[in-house]
């Protein structure tokens, strides 16, 4: 195939060949005639006409497409002169004003992102924690100035960061980030990354969180250092407080348990009918008030770290059974029925039998509680690979979507009748034991409660021949 020039220049060659045919004609006749010198000056005539041709045609196409590549390159500074009115004229108007165009967008474009660059390094710099931002791949490419003084010349260095305090949690938190692509928050104190500072010790809760693109591709990551020192201070004064002051009201509280049962018993004289009903509230009271206390000392313990676990092998199936016999009265009254859902010979759990009493006797109460007369409770043990799952299912009213994602923390408004501290208690424990926890509920169909618990590891047994 032939370009736009090729094509010319075998045009203008054309027409000059027909030129010269038609002056070969022509020299030919008036060489006939006699007159040779009038021959000859047209053929000359033919072949400056072909140049010419050429010349004027070709030579402003070329200056053009010139132009144009430099204009495509990148070179939008370069100004198309042209001085001619004709149709080249006209184009090299129109391409020097697409020059221009094309420079205005660029500077307003370039403008804008340096702008908004700026804008976006100003809040990470203005921004009291420290942030560390990395790409696709985990690698860091930007820190803020709180991050530079906390972590100094390891900030942006990945091997100086494996060797500083806290600096592995960081870098495994991004990583889970990047392979997950989800947030990595943690609240417990395996997410507390402990820094000095001169001559404090300061504690850091680590939270990394995926930037993604507005198609949902993955850019990067942001990793938040909350100082959370105050906070955690704070909670380990409330929480010793709360273990004082429990430990100090539990025997007061026995005593007037001890006294309400004596009224409510006739130890001290028959009552009168409205005296009994009194008693009787303030007994009931009495209990809900030592089932708060017991409560509050266990999470205290298990904040403190005093809670120690005494780990055995529990078969899951009894664990069930033994739970259901200790709410058989109450679901009786309520004409509940309770079934339990469990092979005996399921592996058997590593966990500590006050632990999951607690856990079942918190969830099961709970069951309890909001199943109406006439429901039915399910309690079921199923293995599944390393763990087993257990299942607290009831009938009851169901929970409301917005108070799902707040059903395990503490003082929690799910039990207005409860303490307010089971489910925060049994989710403690169960993580404690190495196991998750879970619920589903919709409003008018109940509520699951679902937790796991590691199998335990079988024992090595050799037999009698080996061993001989």
């Amino acid at each position: 195939m032939l370009n736009l020039s090729q094509r010319l220049i075998l045009g203008c060659l054309v027409l000059a060949c027909l030129l010269a045919g038609l002056v070969g004609a022509t020299h030919r006749a008036l060489a006939a005639a006699g007159l040779a010198t009038l021959a000859y000056a047209l053929v000359a005539a033919a072949i400056v006409t072909a140049l010419l041709t050429i010349f004027f045609v070709l030579s402003p196409i070329k200056n053009l497409a010139r132009d144009a590549h430099r204009i495509a390159q990148g070179n939008l500074e370069h100004r198309v002169e042209w001085s001619s009115r004709d149709s080249f004229g006209v184009l090299a108007g129109e391409l020097g004003r697409i020059a221009i165009r094309l420079r205005e967008l660029r500077d307003t474009e370039a403008g804008r992102r340096q702008m908004e660059f700026q804008l976006s390094d100003a809040v990470l710099q203005s921004i009291f924690e420290p942030i560390i931002v990395t790409d696709g791949k985990g690698h860091v490419l930007k820190v803020n100035q709180a991050a530079a003084e906390l972590l100094g010349d390891a900030a942006t260095d990945r091997m100086a960061l494996t060797n500083t305090p806290g600096g592995d949690k960081i870098l495994s938190a991004i990583r889970d980030a990047v392979q997950m692509q989800k947030a990595v928050a943690t609240e417990d104190e395996a997410s507390m990354l402990p820094m000095r500072i001169g001559q404090q010790e300061r504690s850091y809760r680590l939270r990394t969180t995926p930037m993604r693109d507005s198609e949902g591709r993955l850019l990067g990551t942001v990793t938040t250092l909350e100082d959370v020192t105050t906070l955690q201070d704070t909670d380990r004064f409330k929480t010793k407080f709360i273990a004082v002051a429990s430990r100090k009201l539990r025997n007061p509280l026995l005593q007037l348990r001890r006294g309400l049962y004596a009224l409510t018993q006739g130890f001290s004289g028959e009552l009168l009918p409205l005296q009994a009903e009194i008693a009787a509230k303030a007994s009931s009271e009495a209990e809900k008030l030592d089932e708060l206390m017991g409560d509050l000392i266990e999470v205290a313990e298990l904040d403190t770290g005093k809670r120690e676990f005494k780990f055995e092998k529990l078969r899951p199936a009894q664990a069930l059974g033994e739970a259901r016999d200790r709410y058989c009265d109450e679901a009786t009254q309520k004409h509940i029925r309770v079934e339990i859902s469990a092979y005996a010979d399921l592996s058997v759990v590593k966990a500590d039998r006050r632990a999951l009493r607690s856990i079942l006797d918190n969830l099961l109460s709970n069951a309890l509680r909001y199943t109406p007369d006439g429901g039915e409770i399910l309690l079921a043990a199923e293995e599944i690979k390393q763990n087993v799952q257990f299942t607290v299912r009831d009938t009851g009213r169901g929970i409301e979507a917005e108070r799902l994602s707040a059903i395990f923390d503490r003082f929690s408004a799910f039990s207005e009748s409860g303490t307010g501290l089971g489910l925060a208690l049994v989710r403690r424990l169960v993580e404690s034991l190495g196991g998750q926890i879970a619920v589903e509920s919709r409003l008018g169909h109940g509520t699951t409660f679902r937790f796991t618990l590691p199998v335990a590891a079988l024992d090595a047994v050799r037999h009698p021949v080996e061993v001989g």
